[in-house]
């Protein structure tokens, strides 16, 4: 054999002992994370009173929101490792014995054990006498089709009310990548989904032409843009600024805006970029032109040199409208650990109550923070509690002690020009 082939091979089996290794690791977090289930569910052979089911609901919550930041996980993805490590331990073992021995992945697992929720005992193991023998030469995609189709034969009457509880999940998600991009993603049942797909595609197909230098992928990227912004396709303006693409943002985009704006690029003396709120940077231009067709924006001129707060004292307990949306933007999200809900969504908390007899808890912004009304909650009901500086930065302990610190998403502070005295509110 080549002797290049041969080190090639070598290395190749270091990938695949590897892979190995992280699975058989994944089975053992499955398992750990099980016992602490267990753990937390201590008074199940309690009588069910209203006072012990809502100290099941607190053990509950201590679990998710523990298990979110010490994996640095969303809840949502907790609440689901939970599920699937309760399955593989108690109702799939010899799925939780392949993955222990490295010979399926944990995706694999969690592909079989969301086939079995709502099915019988009998029928979890006879779906994993059925699908399980070779899942590990499938990659995942295919192996959860199989799974899928073995799932609505063994029980086809329950994919109605399984399709019905999802509709009720139906929602768009946009998640940020990079280059001033990101992806725009909807749950929708599959009949409405298919059929917005073939609409994008016919229109984008009926637009192609001998002088159109777009792809089809492109096309249907820019129709569904004229669609939703513009309520007509016409001739797919392009969002990237050809044919007219420009013009046609400039008409569909009204929504307000807030665009953090860093003193010194704005003076051309820097090329730090402007930030959008729930997204992150974006090159000036894009923010000048957002700011031009907007029907109202906020513009925060920043500079790491000064700082102060902003602030109404105890003069009143809710925020006025500026402060709350620099608020928001401070914090892009919620400030619990292991929580992402966009901060326009949340609470306002003040970090030192305004009410309690005993404190003085100002309406100011390092007395504020964003939280969902879930953490909100929390914070009230299980033990959760935090302190915040001045520069925003919070410090949670969790009900068991444990430390945690979230940061600003940006740092909001007036301004003093350069070579001036004339200082710049941020609003």
């Amino acid at each position: 054999m080549n002797p290049m082939l041969e080190r090639l091979g070598e290395q190749l089996d270091r990938v695949a002992a590897s892979h190995r290794r992280e699975a058989m690791d994944a089975a053992e977090t499955a398992l750990e994370i099980d016992r602490t289930r267990v753990l937390s569910e201590d008074l199940t052979t309690l009588p069910v009173t209203e006072s012990v089911l809502r100290q099941r609901w607190a053990n509950r919550r201590v679990l998710v929101s523990e298990l979110a930041a010490i994996l640095v996980l969303p809840e949502r993805t907790i609440e689901t490792k939970i599920e699937v490590s309760k399955a593989l331990i108690h109702a799939l073992p010899d799925t939780f014995a392949a993955l222990r021995a490295g010979e399926i992945s944990y995706r694999h697992a969690a592909a079989l054990a969301d086939q079995t929720f709502g099915l019988s005992a009998e029928n979890k193991a006879e779906l994993e006498k059925a699908v399980l023998p070779g899942a590990g030469d499938l990659i995942v995609s295919k192996f959860t089709q199989k799974a899928r189709t073995a799932r609505e034969r063994l029980d086809p009457e329950s994919i109605t009310v399984r399709h019905q509880k999802s509709v009720a999940d139906r929602a768009v998600f946009l998640d940020p990548a990079a280059d001033g991009m990101a992806y725009l993603s909807v749950f929708l049942p599959v009949t409405q989904a298919t059929a917005i797909c073939n609409r994008l595609t016919n229109t984008a197909m009926g637009l192609q032409r001998a002088d159109e230098p777009r792809t089809l992928t492109q096309l249907k990227a820019d129709v569904l843009v004229d669609l939703i912004l513009d309520g007509a396709s016409g001739d797919a303006g392009s969002a990237g600024g050809e044919k007219g693409g420009a013009k046609r943002r400039k008409r569909g985009i009204k929504a307000d805006v807030v665009i953090l704006v860093p003193a010194l690029t704005l003076l051309g003396r820097s090329d730090e970029p402007a930030v959008l709120e729930g997204y992150g940077p974006i090159d000036l231009d894009t923010a000048t032109e957002l700011a031009g067709t907007s029907s109202g924006w906020l513009r925060v001129l920043t500079d790491p040199e000064t700082g102060a707060w902003l602030s109404v004292g105890r003069k009143r307990y809710r925020p006025p409208p500026d402060l709350r949306l620099v608020l928001r933007l401070r914090d892009a999200t919620c400030r619990s650990p292991g929580c992402s809900r966009p901060a326009a969504e949340c609470d306002i908390d003040h970090t030192i109550p305004f009410w309690e007899n005993g404190h003085r808890g100002e309406t100011k912004l390092t007395n504020l923070a964003s939280l969902c009304g879930k953490n909100h909650r929390d914070k009230h009901e299980i033990g959760w509690t935090y302190i915040q500086d001045d520069t925003g930065t919070i410090h949670w302990t969790s009900p068991t002690g444990r430390p945690y610190t979230t940061e600003p998403e940006h740092r909001i502070r007036p301004v003093t020009l350069p070579d001036t005295d004339t200082a710049i509110p941020p609003f």
